[in-house]
């Protein structure tokens, strides 16, 4: 009996489904084990060092040191008329410790040090802002051609039962001797063929599963993927107010400004380098030889200065190269202004197309299902020839699997507008992009939007590639547990 409980236990547990994924699982996940982001915010840490390491330059330097030395001549001054006991100048064995303590006190070209410490600390934040902007988007990317990639298997599975019923039907048909060999065959080609399709996308959807693993750090590919939200834009943004908030949102034209300004500060710590530098320092010397003085305990504080007033052209030089690089950043923060504003218009253009790409999919996809439709119906009137219902089953099968395509590619073009916009799994630029937030990214609102709200997802239950379209009948469809917070009042869907 136990050894039936058993096997009926692995049986169960063999069967049961994969986990399902939803993009605000995808998207949680890669904030928290990405391997890429788990770098940058590497990076980011070894960069934040740097104020630290300027500000020890003009913090107070504390060392200590010891020495042990045998001498091999040992001088003593006897007791006598230079002094009314011995002293001893150098002993055999002599020992001595030394405490140093210095501080800067005016040190310009350390004042611009600190600064353009704290500004590359900035300029490293923002660069990983943009790689951790990036690294979401990938990984929404993939997630939404995993999706595409199901719907696609979907559309083939029901194109194999089709197929699969209609061969039989042609069995029974020539048996009965009302149809010829010829269309038995044709029936068992397109059978055939279909199985191999489906074989095809089914791989294609592994594919797509193994990328998305692989940016989500999963050792095993085998989920499945729940519908995701759909992007949503505002149904008329003018394109200058969207380029205005790119420039403002985006952490790579927000690195590229302070670049700039780093390299300025740069400039300016040449210039300070004219400066002279002032300091004090402190030493304590403790020996067991009390020497000339009769004490082997001294102290000394030294209030030093230091001018460079010639050093072979050096700082010209310098200023010269401070200079060109302030030059390469302006041209570099002005190619980031103009990508910015050309990926903005691109994405708009891109989205127009898309979306209408798609509505004519849709169209092309009712009228090849009206067409397979009474296809079907003269066939069983005898009527229609058999080729002709193979043409119109291929017909439908390719509308559904464009359409499928080009629901893909809305989608898409919506995230990439949304990502040149600056407002893709983003956080707001003036907040510590230091400390990484718990929530899942999500979009921030565009112009004309209002804050997100839980999304729906809506479409026609017989959609190409939908979950109902793949569904036996009277199977109930399952709502995805959870979806992030993209879709926002008063616009579109894609």
């Amino acid at each position: 009996m136990s050894s039936f409980l058993a096997l009926s236990l692995a049986a169960t547990l063999a069967a049961a489904p994969p986990p399902t994924l939803t993009l605000e699982d995808a998207l949680n996940r890669a904030r928290k084990e990405n391997l890429d982001l788990k770098a940058a915010q590497a990076r980011l840490a070894q960069a934040d060092t740097a104020s630290r390491k300027a500000w020890a330059g003009y913090l107070p330097n504390v060392t200590v040191n010891g020495a042990i030395t045998r001498n091999s001549i040992e001088a003593v001054i006897p007791a006598g008329p230079l002094a009314p006991v011995e002293i001893v100048i150098q002993p055999r064995v002599q020992m001595q410790a030394q405490g140093q303590v210095r501080q800067a006190i005016i040190a310009p070209q350390l004042w611009a040090g600190i600064q353009a410490a704290y500004k590359a600390e900035r300029v490293a934040e923002l660069n990983v802002e943009q790689a951790r902007r990036e690294i979401f988007f990938g990984v929404a990317q993939a997630y939404y051609g995993t999706v595409a990639q199901a719907q696609a298997v979907a559309v083939q599975e029901r194109l194999v039962e089709l197929n699969s019923a209609r061969a039989k039907d042609t069995q029974v048909r020539f048996e009965a001797g009302t149809v010829t060999r010829v269309a038995l065959l044709r029936a068992e080609q397109d059978l055939a063929r279909a199985e191999q399709d489906l074989v095809r996308a089914r791989n294609a959807e592994a594919s797509a599963k193994l990328v998305l693993a692989t940016l989500l750090a999963l050792d095993d590919p085998n989920f499945d993927v729940a519908p995701p939200p759909e992007p949503q834009v505002p149904e008329k943004t003018d394109t200058n107010v969207l380029v205005e908030r790119s420039l403002e949102q985006r952490a790579d034209v927000a690195a590229a400004r302070e670049s700039v300004e780093l390299a300025q500060i740069n400039k300016r710590g040449v210039w300070l380098s004219y400066l002279p530098n002032v300091q004090v320092s402190g030493t304590y010397n403790i020996s067991n030889a009390a020497g000339l003085v009769g004490s082997n305990r001294i102290w000394l504080i030294t209030l030093g200065a230091s001018w460079t007033l010639w050093d072979g052209g050096l700082r010209e030089a310098n200023l010269q190269e401070a200079s060109a690089v302030i030059a390469e950043n302006r041209a570099l923060q002005r190619k980031a202004e103009l990508t910015a504003r050309q990926e903005v218009n691109t994405a708009q253009l891109d989205l127009e197309s898309a979306l209408a790409n798609r509505l004519k999919a849709s169209q092309a996809v009712e009228l090849a299902r009206e067409s397979h439709r009474l296809t079907e119906v003269s066939f069983k009137e005898g009527v229609a020839t058999y080729l002709e219902v193979a043409d119109a089953n291929t017909a439908l099968t390719q509308a559904e699997i464009g359409l499928v395509g080009e629901r893909l590619q809305a989608s898409l073009a919506g995230l990439r507008l949304l990502r040149a916009v600056g407002a893709f799994g983003a956080r707001p630029l003036t907040t510590d992009l230091k400390v990484e937030t718990s929530e899942a990214p999500f979009l921030q609102p565009l112009p004309e939007q209002t804050q997100p709200t839980q999304p729906t997802q809506e479409g026609p239950a017989d959609a190409p590639g939908s979950r109902n379209s793949a569904r036996p009948p009277g199977a109930r469809r399952s709502q995805a547990p959870g979806c992030p917070p993209w879709k926002v009042g008063g616009e579109r869907r894609l």
